[in-house]
């Protein structure tokens, strides 16, 4: 199986406390992995220690085959879409501008940069007469889209999505839930999904990395978690989150 994501013993901290604690996770090429868990539990602090916007204090993070450092963070991350909590676009700039900033700093002609808009637009059902609108000009949903188009811009091999839908009214994250797990098969990338819901968890994947205390306490599929976990922390989160959905259930079907 193909690695594109290896961390091994990777711990960092903030002071006395540990945002991740000794944890190594092997992320497969070519598919689709959620990290769950609550607040504070290391999930955000995963993805930036994957994309190497943070360096680890213990441990090690390779990328693709390839050890991530301070010399070649950089130019890693250009391999690596990255979706950050409420899409976090330039308010200054049009939508255009946004999806196309990389592009621009990385030398695209106006002729390729228009071409790849134009295919990310129809992929993720973007109007192209919106383009020309800046971010308070568009609609949440519409907001979230540009965002994942900025991250596709330059055909990255995995996309690291840090609660991508946190932000939306249910109405319009349950019908960008199924436009994204559409475009994540038609695309075929290694994804990294943060999201504290397990439903929507798995919604998107069946490998399901549930954390606590910045620590991996299981991993498995949706019907392992519920019907074998691994601990009483387990069992009581899957509880609670079936709790908190109450009649609604996976894919929006009838409650557990």
């Amino acid at each position: 199986m193909h690695l594109m994501f290896h961390l091994s013993d990777i711990s960092k901290s903030y002071g006395p406390l540990f945002a991740v604690a000794h944890t190594t996770l092997d992320i497969p090429a070519g598919r689709t992995t959620a990290l769950i868990g609550p607040s504070g539990c290391g999930k955000s602090t995963l993805l930036r220690l994957m994309n190497g916007l943070i360096a680890p204090d213990t441990g090690s993070v390779t990328f693709d085959g390839e050890a991530v450092t301070a010399a070649n963070a950089s130019s890693l991350r250009r391999r690596m879409g990255y979706v950050i909590q409420q899409g976090g676009l330039f308010p200054h700039m049009t939508a255009r501008q946004n999806i196309s900033v990389m592009a621009r700093h990385t030398g695209w002609t106006a002729a390729d940069t228009e071409s790849r808009l134009q295919v990310l637009a129809d992929l993720t059902r973007f109007p192209l007469d919106a383009l020309a609108r800046y971010p308070a000009e568009l609609s949440g949903g519409q907001r979230q889209r540009v965002s994942l188009m900025r991250a596709l811009m330059l055909d990255p091999d995995a996309l690291l999505l840090d609660e991508p839908l946190g932000a939306l009214d249910p109405m319009v994250r349950f019908d960008l839930q199924t436009e994204l797990a559409d475009i994540f098969k038609t695309l075929g990338k290694t994804v990294v999904l943060v999201t504290h819901d397990l439903f929507e968890a798995a919604h998107f994947a069946s490998d399901i990395v549930l954390l606590r205390d910045g620590a991996v306490e299981q991993r498995a599929s949706m019907d392992v978690l519920l019907s074998a976990p691994a601990s009483t922390f387990v069992k009581k989160f899957v509880g609670a989150q079936r709790g908190l959905n109450g009649a609604r259930g996976l894919n929006g079907e009838p409650g557990l």
